[in-house]
Parts: C-alpha cells; sequence; structure tokens
C-alpha cells in the first residue's frame, strides 16, 4: 500500500462549499474554522486564531506562502474571513483572524447545495454535478481580456464566485460575451470608464441591466474629422 494514501489527519472540505467559493478557498476557510472551534483565543466574544503565514503554510504545505496569501487576502476581499491584531507588541503584525458566520450563512440560501445533490438520483445527480463543473470560467475571463486588452487571471476566487453566481442565475456564454461586448464598445476608449472594463463590474449585481441594455448607434455628425 502507498505510504501517500490517508494515514494523517485529512483535510476536509465539503464541495458544496468548494463550489460556491472556489476549492483554495475552501480549504483555508475549513481550516481556520478548525482552529476556531477550539477557543484558544476568545476575545470579546469571539474565537480568533493567528498564525504567520509560514505557519499557515506548516499546515498547508502544498501550496507556496504566496498562494495561501492570495487565498487569504481573497476570503478577506468577500467578506468571509475578518482579520485583526490583538499582539501585545505593536512590532508584531501577526494577523489574527476569524470567520463571519453571518456572511457565510448567506451561502446557504442559495440554490445549489451538497443535499441536493445527496437527495437526487444517481443520474439527476451527474446531470446536475456537470451543470456545475461546466461553468466556463476560464473561457469568459479569455474573452474579457480578449476585448480589454487585459490580462484578468482565470484562478481569481472573486472572479470564479462572480461568474458562478451569474451562471447560477441562468446566465450562460452568450450572455457574458454580450455584456463583454457591450461595454468594451462604449468604455474601452473613454479615459474615465475604462478602469471599469473590469470583472467585479462587469458579473456584478448589474450584470442583467448591462446585458439588456440598448445599443445606442453614434451617428455621423456625432463624429468629428480632420479638415484636409
Amino acid at each position: 500500500m502507498s505510504k501517500l494514501l490517508i494515514r494523517e489527519r485529512p483535510i476536509m472540505v465539503t464541495p458544496a462549499l468548494a463550489v460556491k467559493i472556489g476549492l483554495n478557498e475552501a480549504i483555508v476557510l475549513q481550516q481556520i474554522h478548525y482552529w476556531l472551534t477550539k477557543e484558544l483565543h476568545l476575545i470579546d466574544g469571539r474565537s480568533w486564531i493567528y498564525n504567520t503565514y509560514k505557519e499557515w503554510n506548516e499546515q498547508l504545505p502544498f501550496w507556496s506562502e504566496s498562494t495561501i496569501k492570495r487565498v487569504f487576502k481573497t476570503l478577506e476581499d468577500l467578506g468571509y474571513v475578518v482579520s485583526g491584531n490583538f499582539n501585545r507588541s505593536k512590532m508584531d503584525q501577526t494577523k489574527w483572524y476569524t470567520i463571519d458566520y453571518e456572511k457565510l450563512k448567506e451561502l446557504d440560501e442559495e440554490e445549489f447545495t451538497l443535499v441536493d445533490v445527496e437527495d437526487l438520483s444517481e443520474p439527476e445527480a451527474q446531470k446536475k454535478t456537470e451543470v456545475v463543473e461546466e461553468v466556463p470560467v476560464a473561457e469568459v475571463v479569455e474573452y474579457l481580456n480578449k476585448k480589454t486588452y487585459s490580462t484578468y487571471k482565470t484562478g481569481t476566487g472573486k472572479t470564479r464566485i462572480l461568474i458562478r453566481a451569474r451562471w447560477m442565475e441562468g446566465f450562460r456564454l452568450a450572455d457574458f460575451k454580450k455584456v463583454i461586448d457591450k461595454k468594451a464598445d462604449e468604455w474601452l476608449e473613454h479615459p474615465k470608464w475604462s478602469r471599469y472594463l473590469r470583472p467585479e463590474t462587469l458579473f456584478g449585481p448589474k450584470f442583467e441591466s448591462y446585458l439588456n441594455q440598448k445599443t445606442v448607434r453614434k451617428r455621423e455628425e456625432d463624429f468629428y474629422f480632420d479638415d484636409e
């Protein structure tokens, strides 16, 4: 038997959480929760855990420290993890972390959960799983980069979450491309609005309004030509 098969304490994470916030983010969030349940540091009625990135890296050795930093930042940006500094020395910048469980609970209200899959028959469960797995995150981001001359990464947690959220609302690849096309035509050459050609703006709450926005054709008199 291989020594690589489970003999040590495994890192466990539910597929439902990984689908909703990304696999890396789900692993780190679960690891934080594991330590918070031990209630080693109670401050103002909340459990906190602190570790340096090096110490987190010892717990999650399959990642580099830079990857761990990036995942923690994504979780903080999304609001699921809250950081603080309760160190005695002001020179000690080690971050303390806790989970905003109320914010996390909002995910429970979304349509897809692990229980949904378990309650389905095998063919139905396979079909629903395929729908989730087929979200074309990479294709959407690559199309955005092509149309806006950008270099957004397909693996960014927040971007994946935004695209999957719109996908779960029933929008499909053609809709993403249509929004990108419309807003690129409108904003790309504008010195102020071009900076909003980014995933958090295009794929956020206004996605549907962008999709249904009427395309305004410029009249010939709207263009200015230099006299020859």
